[in-house]
Parts: structure tokens; sequence; C-alpha cells
């Protein structure tokens, strides 16, 4: 089926549409949340809660504003931001056990088979190094443009425009509008 046509059924609240659209962008969605959060169980759970939130405003979605994918991937990092600086999120590790860190230190790239589920890895890799910080910061890791410029010690500005042009030399790349 047609991601179009596809996306307008899901937007008249079709089931089956959510059903498939559910099965085409969940693995994605999840490796994402993951590289946020990094939990496996709290993933899933924002997963879910992403997919719920789409569907009860799945009339916001606009295809001229951009890509349904695009929509809801934002739906999903900012969910996953959002679950990291809760308070119960910030209780639930402040007593880690070191398998924990081994795991993080061990799994550093993060732009996994998860988090690639869509093809981007292999044209991210190809944008300049400058532009791989930055992407991998803000999109995969799920920091804020403030946080980005303070782990990589530059302006704001310079991270705004960064990430614009390296966002744009993706599109010209991918060929996306």
């Amino acid at each position: 089926m047609q991601l179009d046509l596809l996306v307008s059924r899901f937007q008249e609240r079709d089931e089956k549409a959510f059903e498939t659209l559910y099965d085409m962008y969940s693995n994605s969605m999840h490796g994402v949340i993951y590289n946020i959060v990094r939990d496996r169980d709290i993933a899933e759970e924002v997963m879910q809660d992403v997919f719920i939130k789409a569907w009860h405003n799945a009339d916001s979605y606009s295809a001229k504003k951009g890509r349904f994918f695009t929509w809801l991937i934002n739906i999903a990092r900012y969910a996953a931001i959002d679950k990291t600086r809760s308070k119960a999120f910030k209780n639930s590790k402040k007593n880690l056990q070191a398998e924990f860190f081994v795991d993080i230190l061990e799994n550093q790239d993060n732009l996994n088979s998860q988090t690639d589920a869509i093809g981007i890895q292999k044209f991210v890799k190809k944008l300049a190094k400058k532009c791989i910080e930055v992407i991998e910061l803000l999109y995969f890791k799920g920091y804020t443009q403030k946080e980005a410029s303070e782990t990589l010690d530059m302006p704001v500005g310079t991270i705004k425009t960064r990430n614009r042009n390296c966002i744009k030399e993706l599109r010209t790349m991918l060929d996306v509008n």
C-alpha cells in the first residue's frame, strides 16, 4: 500500500493502517529511543506511548510540513528526552549496577542496526566529521542544542548553523525535499 494512503487511513483511525505503520517504523523508533534512555524496557514503554500519542494526535500531521516518519521520530525523540528528565527515571538510575556502565562503554556506536533500520547510517557516515558529531548528539543521543554546545565546546549558534547545514547536506544526498 502506498504510504500516503496508509497515513491518510491512519488519520481516519483505521486500526489496520495503525498496525502496518507500527510494523514499518517500530524498529527504527525503538533504536532511537533506546539510544536516549539506554534501557530496553523503558524504550519499549516509551515507544508504545509514542504510537498512542501519534494515534490521538494524527490530525496534527501534515504532509506539507514534512514526511510522516520525521513527524513520528520527532515525537519519539521528545518523549524519550522527557522520560530521561523525569524524576522517576532519574531516581531509578541512582543505584545502577556496573553492567549498565559497561554496556554504555561497549556500545558507543550509536548508529547501530536498530537506529539504521531506515538505511540512514551509510549517508551519515559520508558527512564530514563535524556533521557526524552534531547529528549523533542531537538526533541519536537526544542532546539539546545547549547540551551539544557544551559537549563540543562551541557556541549554540554554531551548533544550530552546523545542524541546519548538515541536515541540508543529508537531504541533498537522499534527494528528499
